[in-house]
């Protein structure tokens, strides 16, 4: 049984609970994003895998996930791009936020965001079972289809991706 860390507007932990019943109820927990970028400034994308309990088949960031119960954020970054994508690098965090957002099968994400960013040239290795497909795409290109297709991406990226394309430009 998988649990999330339910937490208060501080990031406070104030108890725990299993992952579907959370997103069930909507309740507020931790998660982290995982934004990679190449040398040459594009931005790894992945499309969840069809089969994934919601949003299966949108694009967005190379990983999202939740950390576990006395694991650190550091840790479930690390473990979960290795999982997901078989990526190893150097993240930073960025920023945190907190969004809530009607999925599909019934189910809401209420999450305590925190945002990590890294960049490697390493070729990822993606596991069947979270990735259907991945691409690289520059911020200009994500910009046009987030525009014209915003139905493709999931709902945490297009609340996230904003605010990290601008801190990528700024710093770039």
């Amino acid at each position: 049984m998988e649990e999330v860390i339910l937490v208060n507007e501080q990031d406070v932990a104030i108890g725990r609970m299993e992952k579907m019943e959370a997103h069930e109820k909507g309740l507020l927990h931790r998660a982290f994003s995982i934004f990679i970028f190449n040398s040459k400034g594009e931005m790894l994308l992945h499309q969840r895998a069809i089969e994934k309990y919601h949003s299966g088949g949108l694009w967005t960031n190379a990983c999202c996930s939740h950390p576990r119960v006395n694991e650190s954020l550091q840790d479930a970054t690390n473990r979960r791009l290795q999982e997901e994508m078989g990526l190893s690098c150097l993240m930073d965090k960025v920023f945190q936020f907190i969004y809530k957002a009607e999925l599909d099968h019934g189910l809401t994400e209420h999450e305590l965001d925190h945002v990590f960013v890294g960049i490697s040239d390493d070729e990822p290795i993606p596991n069947p079972e979270e990735v259907a497909s991945f691409r690289y795409a520059s911020l200009e290109a994500i910009d046009e289809e987030l525009l014209a297709q915003p139905q493709i991406f999931t709902e945490w990226f297009k609340i996230c991706y904003p605010r990290v394309a601008q801190l990528i430009r700024e710093q770039w």
